[in-house]
């Protein structure tokens, strides 16, 4: 949500604590699940697929859940449910846009508790395309600083990648963010991977073009309708433009 905030780096460390939990295991085994049935279960002719997995795997999912995703996924195992991709689009407290990615095997349940926990935490729905505008696709790679014994630097992220059609490399502290263009997505792992450089995750993601900064009470109202979005079982991922500053984010996390 934000390149160079406390929030930035406070999200991917967030990410990593709520991959512990049953419910980001059972998000991550569906996105599998999805990309097999889109994509074939060959991993080798499924870059959607081999990223899914190797995100499941980072985040401790156990090998048998990924394997049972994936064979209901390429039909190989029954069992598997229809789900189907639907975007929210909305506006939180202090009018942050906001965009409300769902994975989900009955759209109905996903708009009303998408539409209950905006109306309950100061946001509401918008209509499709109102918000979307105010985002870019970008592909998104994240790198851990410390991998096996060894720091990786920005120098060496941005050397293994820019040939390969990197543009921009931002340092969160914990982790290197390499932003691309999506269609070089799958370059820019790969160019990591030959240079020996191991990743947390490679996905497509919304960014937006322009961001909203808030104060420590809006940014509270924020933060806290993002955790009941994230809590909820269709929900996949959220975008939004807002920023906080280091110091608001302090402010936040000593109350």
């Amino acid at each position: 949500m934000s390149g160079h905030s406390k929030w930035a780096t406070t999200k991917h460390k967030k990410a990593i604590v709520d991959a512990k939990r049953g419910k980001m295991f059972a998000k991550l085994v569906k996105n599998v699940e999805v990309a097999a049935r889109m994509g074939g279960g060959d991993m080798s002719g499924n870059p959607t697929l081999y990223d899914a997995v190797q995100k499941a795997k980072k985040a401790s999912v156990p090998n048998d859940n990924i394997d049972r995703a994936l064979k209901r996924g390429s039909g190989a195992e029954t069992g598997g449910a229809d789900y189907q991709t639907i975007m929210y689009e909305g506006y939180g407290p202090g009018g942050v846009a906001m965009l409300i990615e769902c994975l989900t095997d009955n759209k109905n349940r996903a708009a009303m508790e998408v539409r209950t926990a905006m109306n309950r935490n100061g946001g509401s729905l918008a209509d499709p395309g109102s918000v979307s505008f105010l985002f870019h696709r970008k592909g998104v790679v994240v790198v851990p600083v410390h991998q096996e014994g060894r720091e990786v630097d920005e120098d060496t992220v941005l050397e293994a990648t820019l040939e390969a059609g990197a543009e921009d490399v931002s340092d969160l502290g914990e982790v290197f963010e390499v932003l691309s263009e999506p269609t070089d997505l799958i370059a820019v792992r790969t160019a990591l991977q030959a240079a020996g450089v191991d990743y947390d995750s490679a996905e497509a993601e919304f960014r937006p073009d322009m961001q909203v900064e808030l104060e420590s009470d809006a940014a509270g109202k924020v933060l806290r309708l993002v955790d009941v979005l994230e809590d909820l079982d269709d929900v996949q991922n959220i975008y939004a433009n807002f920023d906080i500053a280091d110091e608001v984010m302090e402010q936040l996390q000593d109350a």
